[in-house]
């Protein structure tokens, strides 16, 4: 793997010569990425699965989160993101309720307080993670956060603009930004080396300019509707492939890259092929299922 050639780099190369010997290399694997037949984007390790519980589904967010912190889709922006129904019940995702939105609030969190744990699992042993909050989070979301997340080194709201006290080795996790400030913060710490990696879980009110297709698209966890009815899922587990699945019968219908499925100078995936390959499995079930 490229990463691990990378690694040895750092290990054997003086700092002064690291840097060239990282651009050498970044030329050379792009080279190879692209290859005589126009290949783009890294190798995969197989498909995604859908997850058959909500701790099955975090473990799974997990691992993809560590993953793609060893080794990002482009070494030198470890922007990486993590992205998945917060609720089992799908309906209150949207229903604008004070209610659903302290579920969500209080789903969040929990997931979070796991992902820290788990990309820092010894007291004094592993990296610090910093757990950032929304330039938009109420003071009730920061006091829970300080209260639940408690693996973390600092809770910090971006409201306060970047802290200052975070170093190169340290991970980050900004949870739920909403607003074009944080995304830019999240970016900053990214792309100017200010930590070690950003991880963003389930950014809110997205657009084209919010995450560049630079960024790392680690978990990915997405219904797919038909007639009002879930009836399968895109799925994606770094490094595995983003996974078309039927609900039902757990069928791959189709495994895609990131360029084949990313939406153009973004890193949000184009639904539109996994909802046709639902569609049509739902549709050929029911029509066997006439015949029989």
């Amino acid at each position: 793997m490229w990463c691990s050639t990378i690694l040895l780099l750092a290990a054997v190369a003086p700092s002064t010569s690291f840097q060239v010997s990282i651009q050498r290399f970044q030329k050379y694997e792009t080279r190879v990425q692209l290859g005589p037949f126009g290949f783009l984007g890294r190798s995969s390790a197989g498909v995604s699965t859908i997850p058959n519980s909500p701790s099955n589904r975090d473990k799974q967010a997990i691992e993809a989160v560590k993953e793609a912190i060893k080794c990002p889709k482009e070494i030198n922006f470890p922007l990486i993101e993590c992205e998945f129904p917060p609720l089992n019940e799908l309906n209150k995702l949207g229903d604008g309720s004070l209610r659903s939105a302290n579920q969500v609030d209080e789903a969040n969190l929990a997931f979070c307080a796991k992902l820290v744990r788990g990309l820092s699992p010894l007291p004094f042993g592993g990296p610090k993670v910093r757990f950032l909050t929304s330039t938009t989070a109420s003071a009730t979301f920061q006091s829970k956060a300080t209260t639940k997340v408690t693996g973390a080194t600092s809770v910090s709201s971006l409201r306060d603009g970047i802290p200052k006290d975070i170093e190169a080795g340290d991970l980050c996790i900004l949870v739920s930004p909403s607003v074009r400030q944080d995304y830019l913060a999240a970016t900053k710490i990214a792309s100017d080396g200010i930590a070690q990696a950003v991880v963003i879980v389930n950014g809110l009110a997205k657009d084209r300019k919010s995450v560049s297709e630079e960024a790392t698209m680690a978990y990915f966890l997405k219904p797919l509707t038909y007639n009002s009815q879930v009836v399968g899922y895109l799925a994606r587990q770094y490094p595995n492939d983003w996974t078309t699945i039927d609900l039902f019968s757990k069928e791959v219908l189709g495994s895609f890259t990131d360029a084949e499925i990313l939406v153009k100078k973004t890193n949000t995936p184009d639904l539109r092929e996994s909802g046709r390959l639902v569609q049509q499995s739902v549709d050929q079930r029911a029509i066997a299922a006439r015949k029989n």
